[in-house]
């Protein structure tokens, strides 16, 4: 699977382009880059990433992650450090108004999360997390539903006239899901577990049989 094709996946999924996915792809805002700058697979253990955000909130975006992509057979999004991912990518890639926002969100789940289970999100039961977030992904697509609908007309103008336009960020829970399922799918253990992976590739066969519910190849 190709890293674009990745980012069209995970823009459908989460109902939103991919925040940082452009960026991603045409290279970071700095030259120390752990991510972005990466070249194709096998993949490089990630290095120490930039000094925004706190080991505790790397570690609280560990078992959100985890809370979406749960170990099963195959490892989860945590032992693929989905944190430090998320991490290097909302430094080099958002924009400040992002970074703000997803930020802000951190807070602001602890913040859902006490006032439902009068515990944080670090503090609950997997099940009560999976609820928690089962509840905020209802109400990030009605948020982001809402701005697309008011953004709609300064968006297409600004598509006609060729000109960039700044809306604003998605829900954080959007945000954090979006680079849950990107930092898994290009890490070793989703590319090397959760898919099939072919080392050294065979022969090109267009009628290779497939059976309903294999996972897929990665690249």
């Amino acid at each position: 699977m190709e890293r674009r094709e990745l980012l069209k996946m995970i823009a459908v999924l989460t109902g939103g382009a991919v925040i940082g996915g452009d960026i991603f792809l045409s290279g970071c805002k700095t030259k120390t880059s752990t991510v972005a700058s990466q070249q194709p697979f096998p993949w490089p253990k990630l290095q120490q990433p930039p000094a925004f955000l706190k080991p505790e909130q790397m570690a609280l975006l560990d078992e959100v992650g985890e809370t979406i992509i749960p170990a099963t057979t195959t490892p989860g999004a945590k032992a693929a450090e989905v944190g430090k991912f998320m991490n290097a990518i909302v430094a080099d890639c958002y924009t400040e108004a992002e970074q703000a926002a997803f930020v802000k969100g951190l807070t602001t789940l602890n913040e859902a999360c006490t006032k439902k289970y009068t515990k944080s999100f670090m503090e609950i039961t997997p099940q009560q997390r999976h609820e928690l977030l089962v509840t905020l992904e209802k109400e990030a697509k009605a948020y982001n539903t809402a701005i697309a609908l008011k953004e709609k007309d300064a968006r297409d103008a600004a598509r006609k006239a060729g000109t960039p336009f700044a809306g604003e960020p998605l829900h954080y829970y959007s945000m954090m899901k979006q680079l849950t399922l990107w930092g898994y799918f290009t890490s070793k253990p989703g590319m090397t577990e959760a898919m099939r992976h072919l080392p050294v590739p065979g022969k090109y066969d267009g009628s290779f049989p497939y059976a309903k519910g294999e996972r897929a190849f990665s690249l």
